[in-house]
């Protein structure tokens, strides 16, 4: 039974019984949750990052934590928590470890960018055992190394709930990868992980031909990604082989790797023969010309499912752009390309203002756009890409739902 939605009641009346000082930040969400019309249709998530306000907030501490989970232990009505940016610790962990193992309506929960450590992770992987509403953790930037990411890596073969799971700059190694890989050939029910920038201490690739033996098998994941991880032309290659035989992944990013213009070649085969992928982000390699003409040959004769593509900062020039611009032409279902940071020339800004002013690529589904100085046209940075929300989400809904997202708002994987 849910408590009626006076949760700044019930948190003043927590604080005094507690001998906790009141947080006027956490007060004052409470006060607008008391407010919202979605209490009683479908539940709120209480968003208290501690970032990204116009006024400096005080961060949530372990205490304030402490008799926030206190107050929301019956409020069913609370589905999503957002704690990123403050300044948690494992105290902290402790206390939501206990919460998700006593609560049953939480789907969200968002501890990026906290300083949870180790046990904490210990903690949190272990409530998830047993936890059955949880759809939707994100512990990005929290410091729990390759220890702790095996705790989630075990938790991963238990729980059969969590469809979305980010790792990112959390300081995993490759024990840790491995051991996710092997637990994601019998996990039937995670969507969409994030891996990126794990700590990796040798150059054989050895996680990236785990986690393509993974794909061979597994069959429900459709979001991956695999930003830093050192990936070159051994690596793409065994991933792509992979990919032949996956009919589930839509979602692939192979952001900032040592991936060549000789790799490309592989994901140019990958795009003729496989007919899933939806988002391919290679941001921040180096795929040069002759890559981008790779990719702009398979998307123009034979891909047909790709709808979004990053290149940004690759070290392309004219000729590989207007190469991929004159794709577009022909394949419609390619509808956001990212550019920016490679070298523009007047055939390029004339190619793409052409798609721009013709409608055929949106100003929402691309990161630039033309302006005329003396008649000539030119192109300027739109702070658009696939990866625009992954460290911080806008305050109001001020972004299209299906432009510049980091996650699969292309494709949606679930409700978070």
């Amino acid at each position: 039974m849910s408590v009626l939605p006076d949760l700044h009641v019930h948190y003043v009346q927590a604080c005094q019984n507690l001998s906790q000082p009141e947080n006027p930040f956490v007060a004052r969400v409470l006060q607008e949750a008391d407010k919202s019309d979605e209490i009683s249709t479908k539940g709120i998530t209480l968003k208290l990052a501690g970032n990204n306000h116009l006024v400096p907030v005080p961060r949530v501490t372990d205490g304030d934590l402490g008799v926030l989970a206190s107050v929301l232990g019956q409020a069913a009505f609370v589905t999503g928590l957002d704690l990123a940016y403050n300044v948690l610790t494992d105290a902290g962990a402790k206390t939501m470890a206990t919460f998700l193992q006593e609560n049953s309506s939480l789907r969200y929960l968002n501890l990026m960018f906290n300083d949870i450590g180790t046990s904490g992770a210990e903690l949190i992987a272990g409530a998830l055992h047993r936890n059955e509403s949880l759809v939707h953790l994100r512990m990005t930037g929290n410091k729990i190394g390759n220890e702790g990411g095996m705790f989630f890596a075990s938790m991963l073969k238990i729980n059969s709930t969590l469809e979305k799971l980010d790792l990112g700059d959390c300081d995993v190694g490759l024990q840790c990868l491995v051991a996710i890989a092997i637990a994601l050939t019998q996990n039937k029910s995670l969507k969409a992980i994030n891996l990126n920038r794990p700590l990796l201490s040798n150059q054989q690739e050895e996680t990236t031909v785990h986690i393509a033996q993974m794909l061979r098998s597994n069959s429900s994941l459709v979001e991956l990604h695999l930003g830093k991880h050192e990936m070159k032309n051994f690596g793409v290659e065994r991933l792509c082989e992979a990919l032949y035989e996956n009919s589930s992944l839509r979602y692939l990013d192979l952001s900032c790797n040592n991936i060549t213009c000789d790799d490309a070649k592989f994901l140019g085969e990958l795009l003729k023969r496989n007919q899933t992928l939806e988002i391919l982000d290679l941001n921040a390699n180096r795929i040069e010309d002759v890559g981008a003409i790779y990719l702009s040959e398979a998307l123009l004769t034979w891909n047909r499912t790709l709808q979004a593509l990053s290149i940004v900062s690759n070290n392309i020039t004219g000729k590989g752009l207007v190469a991929l611009a004159h794709t577009m032409q022909f394949n419609v279902q390619l509808s956001h390309i990212y550019i920016w940071g490679n070298q523009f020339d007047r055939n390029t800004c004339v190619e793409f203002s052409e798609l721009i002013e013709t409608g055929r690529l949106g100003l929402g589904c691309t990161d630039v756009a033309p302006y005329k100085v003396d008649g000539e046209v030119f192109l300027a940075e739109l702070s658009h890409g696939l990866a625009k929300h992954r460290y911080w989400a806008p305050r109001c809904a001020a972004v299209a739902p299906g432009a510049a997202n980091a996650s699969l708002e292309i494709g949606a994987v679930s409700e978070y």
